[in-house]
């Protein structure tokens, strides 16, 4: 029986063979042996769907509390870590999320560093971030970012645990050997402008003369209740619901440079139609129950799930209540390489 016709004869690949191990001491190799891999027709990631439920996850939230404090761990998290990606610290292959503790009395002390966070508040009140020397204090569903080399510290003032999700741009600074950390000398970082003086003076639709530098937007808190009420004003899409980006008001793109965050909203009983997009996305549950198919498996969820749809996998959202969800993607940075790409399948 004749070889099928995509195999050399024998003498040929032994004669390729030769090659190959003549060429592997110069760090050379043929792309013609792996470039099917390389440039795929479609989006090929090893990041899998996949749900966390917060009620079996809490349990071990808290018990970290007692197994290391905030300030030896610095940042008291659970990473949450793709299976398809494991031993990698990733989320997404583009994006790192975890659920960071914080107890009450106690600090994360301050720190910078290269990458971009975001924070979205699952439990808890008293919780507190100081961010560009201002203290914010969070509530269930508001969104705060850290910029770039920023200092930042966490604490607690409640009387119970807060614990938030928390999204930051690690794979992205690793691919381009970028990283850079420094902790502060002090272990909380002294405020140096009044609680709420970064959404009175941006977030308000007016402007000083002088405007920050930078990409990231300068109002650092987005709180729930403004937010939420923003979404139900907003049209409704028939795959997403009623769904709004968080912004940067100086220039209104996104928040981050690095990062696109959304707060989507569902009637009950609304169900999306079939979508997918070339960013993956992490999705935190902030009130109402549901279900999702992602990728051909179905997850039901409640508040504070997370969930994650990868890239150019199919996904639908079904509501049983009324349901409000956070979700954040990479979808910025595609869009300024002029790689973002959406299917609607057949929704105009």
């Amino acid at each position: 029986m004749a070889p099928p016709a995509d195999t050399p004869p024998a003498d040929t690949a032994a004669e390729r063979a030769a090659f190959y191990d003549t060429i592997r001491p110069q760090s050379l190799t043929p792309l013609w042996e792996v470039m099917a891999g390389l440039i795929t027709p479609e989006p090929q990631s090893g990041c899998r769907p996949v749900h966390w439920s917060y009620p079996a996850v809490r349990p071990h939230v808290l018990a970290s509390g007692a197994i290391i404090s905030a300030e030896e761990a610095e940042r008291r998290v659970l990473v949450l870590e793709n299976p398809g990606l494991a031993g990698l610290s990733r989320a997404t292959t583009s994006l790192y999320a975890g659920l960071q503790l914080v107890l009450p009395g106690e600090i994360a002390p301050a720190h910078r560093h290269a990458q971009t966070a975001l924070r979205f508040l699952i439990e808890g009140e008293g919780g507190y971030t100081t961010v560009a020397g201002e203290r914010v204090t969070m509530r269930p569903g508001d969104f705060v970012i850290t910029p770039t080399w920023g200092w930042h510290d966490h604490g607690n003032l409640g009387d119970g645990p807060v614990v938030w999700l928390d999204g930051l741009d690690i794979p992205m600074i690793q691919l381009l050997d970028t990283s850079f950390a420094e902790r502060s000398a002090e272990k909380a970082r002294t405020p140096t402008e009044p609680p709420g003086a970064s959404l009175a003076r941006y977030g308000s639709a007016m402007l000083p003369d002088e405007t920050p530098p930078g990409q990231t937007s300068p109002v650092f808190h987005y709180p729930y209740d403004r937010s939420k009420a923003a979404v139900a004003a907003a049209p409704l899409d028939a795959c997403h619901g009623r769904r709004l980006r968080y912004v940067n008001p100086l220039t209104g793109g996104h928040a981050m440079p690095t990062m696109a965050a959304y707060l989507q909203a569902f009637d009950a009983g609304f169900e999306t139609r079939p979508y997918r997009a070339t960013d993956a996305t992490v999705f935190c549950v902030a009130e109402g129950e549901g279900e999702s198919e992602i990728g051909g498996e179905t997850f039901r969820w409640g508040p504070g799930d997370v969930l994650v749809a990868p890239s150019w996998a199919w996904r639908r959202h079904r509501a049983r209540t009324d349901a409000v969800v956070f979700g954040f993607s990479d979808r910025v940075v595609q869009e300024k390489l002029d790689l973002w790409r959406e299917d609607r399948g057949n929704t105009p």
